[in-house]
């Protein structure tokens, strides 16, 4: 019981800073249940469950205000459909201190990201090839680490030329493709705690709902994010410190 508390608060303090960013926990919630004891795959399993209930909703409601170009969210959806499944299933066959070191990489890329990235493109390979390759290659990425995807999608999809809040409405759209396919897929062959699946979620539910709503008191978003920033190189530096020592 007291582990389920824990788990619980932890994400749901995490969800209301992340979300009052504008981003997914789970990438954080992953690696704090493995430090706190959890089997790491067992964690990104969860860590995928929590993520796909908050994303739901946000794609629902952008569906239902007309906001989703599906010309542009088609191509990037089916991939990360077909390939998170494809990327959670070789998890298992890869040694799982190799799934960390490209976790923790991961973690290195999103933080700086939101620490020093820039929305200015680099290239201009905006056509549907760049979707589908792109589709492809994180979904593959985000099954494989057990995470959405959306922290390596949006800056990947920003740096390649597309607008800005056209990535934002598509990432919240296909995320749950590739959370949900994933998700399964680790099902499959992991054995979960359900309570524990609950718990997670609905303190993930509850924590970006809250986030969402302190979003619109004029909270300075660059300081949130220099925040969660701050906490993924932290996690980081945790699995370089553990390969290291």
């Amino acid at each position: 019981m007291n582990d389920y508390i824990i788990f619980g608060a932890i994400t749901f303090v995490l969800s209301i800073l992340f979300s009052m960013g504008g981003a997914g926990a789970g990438v954080a919630i992953i690696p704090l249940l493995n430090f706190l004891g959890l089997d790491f795959t067992v964690a990104k399993a969860v860590g995928l469950f929590a993520g796909a209930s908050t994303t739901i909703t946000s794609s629902v409601m952008n569906i239902k205000r007309k906001a989703v170009e599906y010309s542009f969210v088609a191509p990037i959806a089916i991939m990360m459909l077909i390939f998170a499944p494809l990327g959670a299933y070789s998890s298992s066959f890869i040694n799982e201190e190799y799934v960390k070191a490209f976790y923790m990489i991961m973690l290195f890329y999103s933080a700086s990201m939101m620490m020093f990235g820039k929305k200015k493109a680099l290239f201009h390979a905006t056509g549907k090839t760049a979707l589908f390759l792109v589709g492809g290659i994180v979904g593959f990425l985000a099954g494989l680490l057990g995470v959405g995807g959306g922290n390596i999608l949006i800056p990947l999809l920003t740096l390649l030329g597309f607008e800005p809040k056209r990535v934002a409405v598509a990432v919240s759209f296909v995320v749950p493709f590739s959370a949900l396919g994933s998700f399964f897929t680790y099902a499959s062959y992991v054995p979960l705690d359900w309570i524990l699946l609950v718990v997670v979620s609905l303190s993930a539910i509850a924590g970006g709902y809250i986030g969402n709503y302190m979003m619109h008191f004029k909270l300075e978003q660059k300081q949130i994010k220099k925040i969660m920033a701050l906490i993924l190189y932290s996690l980081a530096l945790k699995l370089l410190w553990h390969f290291i020592f």
